[in-house]
């Protein structure tokens, strides 16, 4: 039986809007577009040009520090543009797609036969190695080091977050593919946390990793506190981290030889009048998803991932690279309030007790609801952070970019997404997600 471990902090956001587990179809789009700004830690440098024809799994850029590391192409098609922007960064590459995938053949093969380096390079030759993450820095991962540990979430806590359950059936075969490669990737442990919900049994009984179940609310199912209750990061130290969901993208390489970044994606929100699961690539755009199937005569808040750690898109917008949920919720921002907080509506949310909890389920809109002011020390953070770090003071360390205290605090165990329920409830209304990334991205400079 799996060790399990008890999440006491954490906040469970009660949002309308979760999925229907019920798949409503196959979306497509005419043109696919990839944002290089999705792969933390890389600088992008163009594989191709307009007017290039690619097949799925053809490079469309490549890391300039690490050259070999590629990033596929999820469609087969022409490539029509090569968006740029300031100091002509790549801001996206768009390909025409065609009416039927054409793939790269990668050959199908047998990880328990290959070395290490031979898995490494199989990956890496494919355009997939983007999938694998680095903690410190929660960057894609060098493949110059070798992780003391790797460890993968097999579930999501998030608000409205979809059921690894639901997307994963079917799929053992390849998860059980993708966690042996992982294994060879690393001198040390393949941890795997699961939730006590999960019937999975590509989950429940993988093979090769250590399982622990992790009880509690979010974040439980951040990695990041996973890491921090299992075996922490220490100075000096690598380790990498993915998505179970991603894991079934590198077991399906070297099961059947292709690079297939079809994800099986959650439709969520209180605006959502069909809540359900739709299957696509990455950077289809989500048009078609939207139409008739959202709040009319409202401003929304359109979202490629949940409403804590996603990214905002407009309705035309398209499904980033690290996500399995789309969320739509009020924008706010036409929403004019007598006396605001002071209302008491029942139908107001608070992580504190100001309001009554009389719903189980709340339509929340994305208004900030107060302006940016100084850090108020109220312990508010720590309620709701369950890692072993003093959250507050790491904030106010890495504000001042401290790189000591920042070290000493814990900063190479964490992630942005590790301060999303921080930000929440934070009656300073300050940016932390951001703070600690460009913490994290200042301090990579200076230290590596």
């Amino acid at each position: 039986m799996a060790e399990r471990i008890k999440i006491k902090k954490g906040l469970q956001i009660p949002l309308l809007g979760h999925a229907e587990e019920t798949l409503r179809g196959t979306i497509t789009s005419e043109f696919v577009k990839i944002c290089p700004e999705d792969y933390q830690g890389i600088t992008p440098k163009p594989a191709v040009k307009p007017g290039d024809v690619v097949k799925a799994g053809s490079p469309l850029f490549y890391d300039k520090n690490h050259i070999e590391m590629l990033f596929a192409s999820p469609v087969s098609g022409e490539v029509v543009a090569v968006d740029r922007g300031e100091k002509r960064r790549i801001l996206n590459i768009t390909v025409k797609a065609d009416m039927v995938n054409q793939y790269v053949d990668f050959g199908k093969k047998k990880v328990t036969s290959l070395s290490a380096d031979e898995v490494k390079a199989a990956i890496i030759e494919a355009g997939i190695w983007w999938i694998i993450k680095q903690r410190p820095y929660d960057i894609v991962a060098n493949p110059e080091k070798t992780p003391r540990d790797i460890f993968v979430t097999g579930f999501n806590s998030a608000p409205l977050a979809p059921s690894f359950d639901y997307i994963l059936n079917g799929q053992e075969d390849d998860l059980q593919a993708g966690f042996d490669a992982l294994a060879k990737l690393t001198t040390g442990k393949v941890y795997l946390g699961i939730s006590p919900d999960i019937i999975n049994k590509g989950l429940r009984y993988a093979k090769g990793v250590e399982v622990t179940e992790f009880i509690g609310v979010h974040p439980v199912g951040n990695v990041g506190v996973q890491i921090n209750k299992l075996k922490p990061v220490n100075i000096g130290e690598t380790v990498w981290t993915l998505s179970a969901l991603d894991v079934v993208i590198i077991g399906h390489l070297f099961n059947k030889g292709i690079v297939d970044m079809t994800r099986t994606v959650a439709l969520t929100g209180s605006e959502v009048k069909k809540t359900g699961y739709y299957k696509m690539l990455i950077g289809t755009e989500l048009t078609s998803i939207f139409e008739n199937n959202v709040t009319e005569g409202i401003s929304l808040r359109y979202i490629s991932g949940n409403v804590l750690t996603g990214r905002k898109i407009e309705k035309n917008g398209v499904l980033r690279a690290y996500d399995s949920q789309i969320t739509v919720i009020p924008e706010g921002d036409d929403v004019h309030e007598l006396i605001g907080w002071a209302s008491l509506s029942p139908n107001r949310y608070s992580a504190s007790n100001m309001y009554l909890r009389l719903k189980k389920a709340y339509r929340m809109d994305a208004r900030i609801l107060g302006g940016p002011r100084g850090i108020i020390v109220s312990n508010e953070y720590d309620k709701v952070f369950p890692m072993d770090i003093f959250p507050e003071q790491l904030i106010k360390a890495t504000i001042a970019f401290n790189i000591d205290k920042m070290e000493a605090l814990g900063i190479y165990e964490v992630a942005p997404e590790d301060f999303a329920l921080c930000e929440f409830v934070d009656t300073s209304k300050l940016e932390i997600q951001r703070i600690i990334r460009a913490g994290l991205d200042l301090l990579r400079k200076e230290v590596e």
